[in-house]
């Protein structure tokens, strides 16, 4: 359930911050690349950004998540976007190498948000609030997003020694749907343990249905949860650019489906990381 405060200056869907920057670091535990976006603050305070990771879709590069990157960094976080290389086998039986997102992401990305933030000569030097971080994701990266606060490890997006670490605080995901095995229409309950989960669900969505996400809304144990639709938009309605991998072609401008997943995802993670008293799920 969302509850929306209507009293005046109380709250805002707006973003909170009017610049944002980027730049490119390595992942030290695997060499990863990833791009950081962060908000310019007015009035440097130490520790107040938490950390959102974005988990990327199957075969999707970083770079086609920088709109979407941007626009949920406004709202106070420093947001991570790495491209995660690796070898994976198809439905097919077949190896497919690309970009494919894994649980170990969490906990590497973390460790070297926290060298970071101790570094220096970094742009967000004492910006960062290691002690939050919460999970965004598309598609196969919401897969695994999913995967990883449950703390279980899950074959498809996990190399076996993944452990859930205390700084995970939510996750809000696109396009995401909980099968196990994937495509067999089998939805397990998903053991989120109190961890606050979101879902956002295109209506014309050809490869994550509008249905498939909503059963898997239907499994998470644990409140609080939200499922959120977007009418018009696609399964790549996320990205910067549309792609005929989905079927169905959105009716929404790319611009204004990802502002508006975008904002969704920016209003959640301040209400479950920032203590946002006016948005309630």
């Amino acid at each position: 359930m969302l509850r929306l405060s209507l009293e005046k200056d109380t709250f805002s869907p707006d973003s909170i911050y009017d610049q944002v920057k980027h730049y490119m670091i390595a992942i030290a535990a695997n060499g990863a690349p990833a791009d950081v976006y962060y908000p310019v603050l007015p009035n440097s305070t130490a520790n107040q950004l938490p950390i959102a990771l974005m988990l990327q879709g199957a075969l999707v590069d970083k770079a086609d998540y920088s709109n979407y990157a941007q626009k949920v960094a406004s709202y106070g976080f420093v947001v991570v976007v790495p491209n995660h290389e690796r070898t994976r086998t198809g439905l097919d039986g077949q190896a497919i190498t690309g970009f494919f997102a894994d649980e170990q992401q969490v906990n590497d990305v973390l460790a070297q948000m926290k060298l970071e933030d101790a570094d220096a000569n970094s742009p967000i030097f004492e910006m960062v609030d290691t002690e939050k971080l919460g999970l965004l994701g598309h598609s196969f990266g919401a897969y695994a997003g999913l995967a990883a606060i449950q703390n279980i490890n899950n074959p498809n997006v996990s190399c076996g020694d993944y452990t859930r670490p205390p700084e995970l605080k939510a996750g809000i995901f696109y396009g995401a749907n909980f099968q196990t095995p994937p495509y067999s229409g089998t939805f397990p309950l998903i053991d989120n343990q109190g961890i606050p989960i979101g879902l956002i669900a295109g209506t014309l969505d050809g490869i994550a249905n509008f249905g498939d996400v909503a059963t898997t809304y239907d499994k998470i144990q644990d409140t609080p949860k939200a499922l959120i639709v977007i009418e018009g938009a696609n399964h790549y309605s996320i990205a910067n650019q549309d792609s005929d991998r989905d079927p169905n072609r959105p009716t929404l401008d790319q611009a204004t489906s990802i502002g508006a997943i975008g904002r969704w995802s920016g209003l959640f993670l301040r209400a479950h990381l920032l203590g946002d008293r006016g948005l309630k799920f």
